[in-house]
C-alpha cells in the first residue's frame, strides 16, 4: 500500500551496550499530509527521542522514518521542531529571529522579500506590533509565538512540537492552544506534537497515538478525535456529545492499561506493524465503538 507522508517503520532506540533493554523498540505508524497527532505516555516511555528522531537530531538503533518516500539522515529545514523553551537568539529582534530562519531556507532571496516573508508570519501568530522587540521584552507566551512563527515561516513538509506549552500559565496556554488551532486550519501544516495534557490533545489533534510504559515501549492503539476541527473550542469542549467518551478512553489508558499492556498482548494478541484504531466518541451516537484497521506501508 502506498505509504503515508510520514511513515514510521520498526523505530528501535537503546542507549548502552547492546545488552540494556530498548526505550521503544518496533514501532510503527503514519502520519498523513495536513494531519495532527499527539503522542501520549508516562514519562519514560520515549516520546522525545521519537521525536528527536523524526527531528534528524537523534539516530534510531533499528527501524527508519521515511519522509516524503525519502528516509531522514540528519536535521533538514522539511522539518521544523517547537521546543518546550523559545529557543529564540537573544541579541536578535522578534523579526530578526524569523528573518535568520527564513534566509536559511532560501538564501538567495533579497533582503526586501525576506523581510516581507517575516513580517507576515509575525502577524499570523498576533505579534505585528512586536516585530522590533527583543526576547527579553517579551513575556513567555510571546517568545513561544516567536518560535512558532519562526518554524511556519520556513514552510516546513512537517511541524514538530515537544510540549511547546507545558511552560506556560493556564491562561496563556489556552491562548495559544486556540493560536495553533487556528493556524493550522489556515495552512493545513502536517504537525506531530508531543503532550501530557489529555484535554490539549482532544482538543488539538485528529488522532493520538499512546504508548505503553517504557522500557520496551510499543504502541498499544490509535485514537482517532472524532470531533470534528470545527466543533473543537476550547471553552466548549467538555460541552460536546462526544468529550467524555474520548477523555475516559485516554485516562483509562494512562491510569490502568499502559501498565499492564503485557497482560492485554497476552490475552488478545499485538500486530506492532498494525495496533489497533479505536473511534471511542462514536460511543456517544452509535452503539459501539468503531474499530478500524490501520493504513501502513508494506
Amino acid at each position: 500500500m502506498e505509504r503515508a507522508m510520514i511513515s514510521v517503520e520498526g523505530l528501535a532506540r537503546r542507549f548502552g551496550d547492546h545488552g540494556q533493554p530498548a526505550v521503544f523498540e518496533d514501532v510503527w505508524f503514519g502520519v498523513e499530509k495536513g494531519e495532527f497527532v499527539c503522542l501520549i505516555g508516562h514519562s519514560g516511555c520515549g516520546k522525545t527521542t521519537i521525536l528527536n528522531v523524526l527531528a534528524g537530531l537523534d539516530r534510531p538503533s533499528g527501524g527508519t522514518v521515511i519522509v516524503d518516500n525519502r528516509e531522514i539522515d540528519g536535521p533538514s529545514l522539511d522539518r521544523a521542531v517547537i521546543f518546550q523553551s523559545h529557543a529564540l537568539l537573544p541579541w536578535l529582534s522578534v523579526l530578526g529571529n524569523i528573518a535568520f530562519a527564513v534566509s536559511s531556507r532560501w538564501p538567495r532571496w533579497p533582503r526586501a522579500k525576506v523581510r516581507e516573508h517575516a513580517l507576515r508570519f509575525i502577524e499570523l501568530v498576533g505579534l505585528k506590533g512586536a516585530a522590533d522587540k527583543r526576547p527579553a521584552e517579551l513575556s513567555g507566551g510571546m517568545k513561544q509565538r516567536v518560535g512558532i512563527a519562526r518554524a511556519l515561516s520556513i514552510e516546513p513538509k512537517m511541524l514538530l512540537m515537544d510540549e511547546p506549552f507545558s511552560a506556560l500559565d493556564a491562561l496563556t496556554r489556552g491562548m495559544l492552544q486556540d493560536e495553533v488551532l487556528r493556524i493550522c486550519a489556515e495552512t493545513q501544516q502536517t504537525v506531530f506534537m508531543i503532550t501530557h495534557d489529555v484535554d490539549e490533545a482532544i482538543l488539538l489533534a485528529d488522532r493520538i497515538v499512546l504508548m505503553t510504559n517504557g522500557p520496551g515501549a510499543c504502541i498499544a492503539e490509535f485514537v482517532v478525535n472524532t470531533m470534528p476541527r470545527a466543533e473543537r473550542q476550547r471553552n466548549g469542549l467538555h460541552r460536546h456529545p462526544q468529550y467524555y467518551a474520548i477523555r475516559n478512553h485516554l485516562v483509562e489508558f494512562l491510569v490502568n492499561r499502559s501498565r499492564a499492556f503485557d497482560r492485554e498482548i497476552a490475552e488478545h494478541g499485538y500486530d506492532s506493524r498494525r495496533p489497533r484504531t479505536v473511534r471511542p466518541g462514536l460511543a456517544a451516537i452509535n452503539p459501539a465503538a468503531e474499530v478500524v484497521p490501520l493504513r501502513h506501508a508494506n
